[in-house]
């Protein structure tokens, strides 16, 4: 079975700026900001700005939307989405979809939270520069969060009424600030070809030691506070085992010779 797209942003559909609007943490508070500037030329669209986590403690996030709350996308008949990135700068991104938007707070006339579908995808600069990348997100990789913390119970992302796309940059804990950048040539439904709805070509991973640490796959190795602490013991209990290890054998010792000395004849 032939592997078939459908563009939603870029190649065939164009890129337009305005089917996208900044959603940054300055409704929070906070200093950070991001663009979206599309090229005509090139027919990329680079998504950039700077995140400034300092304001906010530590937290910070900067992202691009669609626009519409009346269009919804049908899906249903792919496998998942493919992102091709053209250029990008090592850090980290988060792809979002939402299937639901709420009318505004009446109260305050800010958006409603819902359940957001998220997937994180880092790109090396040497990598995008010299071959391009394409990223393949199967539906069943996207994660279910809600205001920002994961939701297991959720129901799987409706494929049948996709409601928004965004792309985000935020520190993940303080792990990343500053400026950022990523050419993107376009964001594509892809029905993959297999019955499986796996990927036909997988793209590449970046498994170095230092990405790995930052993305908390070497946390355990690096931190005891991850060591069970039954088969943790620390340096101080062992000096007092030792010394109380050592008390019990001094006095085994010296009962055994006072017994030896009064029965054995001198």
């Amino acid at each position: 079975m032939k592997k078939t797209e459908f563009d939603l942003f870029g190649s065939d559909k164009k890129w337009n700026v305005q089917d996208w609007t900044a959603s940054d943490d300055r409704v929070r508070g906070g200093k950070s900001h991001s663009y979206l500037k599309c090229s005509k030329d090139d027919g990329i669209a680079e998504f950039y700005g700077n995140l400034d986590i300092k304001t906010l403690g530590g937290a910070g996030f900067a992202s691009q939307r669609t626009v519409s709350t009346e269009k919804t996308w049908d899906l249903s008949e792919y496998d998942g989405i493919e992102i091709r990135v053209s250029k990008a700068d090592s850090k980290r991104y988060t792809f979002n979809i939402k299937d639901e938007l709420l009318s505004k707070n009446p109260a305050n006339g800010r958006e409603q939270a819902t359940i957001s579908y998220e997937y994180d995808f880092q790109v090396s600069s040497e990598h995008a520069r010299a071959n391009g990348t394409s990223i393949f997100i199967p539906w069943s990789a996207l994660k279910a969060t809600y205001r920002g913390k994961e939701k297991k119970d959720a129901a799987d992302v409706d494929t049948k009424h996709i409601k928004r796309f965004s792309l985000m940059m935020r520190s993940f804990f303080g792990d990343q600030e500053g400026d950022f950048s990523l050419s993107i040539s376009s964001i594509s439904a892809v029905k993959t070809g297999k019955e499986d709805g796996t990927e036909a070509e997988k793209p590449p991973l970046n498994t170095s030691g230092s990405d790995l640490e930052k993305s908390g796959k070497l946390e355990h190795f690096n931190n005891a506070s991850n060591v069970p602490r039954s088969n943790f013991v620390p340096t101080s209990s062992l000096w007092a085992r030792a010394r109380r290890n050592s008390g019990v054998l001094c006095l085994g010792g010296m009962l055994i010779f006072m017994l030896l000395y009064a029965i054995l004849p001198i």
